[in-house]
């Protein structure tokens, strides 16, 4: 079984997607990582990110893997795990910019299918329910206000970045919601048969709940 997580930067997906999974038994894929990946990659090799040409030939000699481990798929960069490296927000516009480009969507579509023929699986990201699996039987969009978005993102990078702002946040967030609903390939949207919720107002315990429910009601059904 597959299901799909997908929504914007800061509505709470990832910790959902991986405690969910857990409580599933299912493999987790943190696809945005592997286009952070891309974009660590692209920082080392000191690419032009905006050269296109460029970028799609590069990235026919690009060493990236998913591979799975202690129930999830670890992201890797020439067979080192890119964790300690790709979550600040440099990393994270790159690849927000690079993930607009039909080269480096359909360098990673096959990796991120492959996971989903391995086993039961919950998938995080923008476009899991409308391109990547389709199919999939179980969808879900999560969103949230901006100013809570941002809140969110605030206190996740403060630790790691003690001079961002919150401001600097919001604007990050919003510049990168313009670039996601915007570009002409795979733009993000909710799947037409998917679950839209608003955490806003709802804890992690509250969506988790929420989920697995239906979950485990869809899978009752197969």
């Amino acid at each position: 079984m597959v299901v799909t997580i997908d929504g914007p930067s800061g509505a709470g997906k990832s910790t959902v997607s991986r405690k969910l999974a857990l409580l599933l038994g299912f493999a987790f894929l943190d696809t945005g990582a592997l286009y952070r990946g891309v974009a660590l990659a692209a920082q080392w090799a000191g690419l032009e990110s905006d050269d296109e040409a460029a970028v799609a030939a590069w990235l026919e000699g690009l060493d990236l893997a998913a591979r799975p481990q202690g129930g999830r798929f670890m992201v890797l960069l020439e067979g080192r795990d890119v964790e300690p490296f790709i979550r600040n927000e440099e990393v994270a516009n790159l690849a927000s910019r690079l993930s607009a480009q039909a080269a480096v969507r359909g360098h990673l579509l096959g990796l991120q299918r492959q996971a989903g023929v391995l086993g039961d699986l919950v998938a995080e990201g923008r476009d899991m329910g409308t391109v990547v699996f389709p199919k999939a039987e179980a969808k879900f969009f999560l969103n949230a206000s901006p100013a809570e978005r941002a809140r969110r993102r605030f206190l996740e990078l403060k630790s790691s970045q003690p001079g961002l702002t919150l401001e600097e946040v919001l604007a990050d967030l919003n510049q990168r919601d313009q670039r996601d609903a915007a570009r002409s390939l795979s733009p993000l949207k909710p799947a037409a048969d998917a679950l839209v919720v608003d955490t806003t107002s709802l804890s992690q315990e509250q969506v988790i709940a929420l989920l697995l429910d239906k979950v485990r009601a869809l899978a009752g059904k197969s």
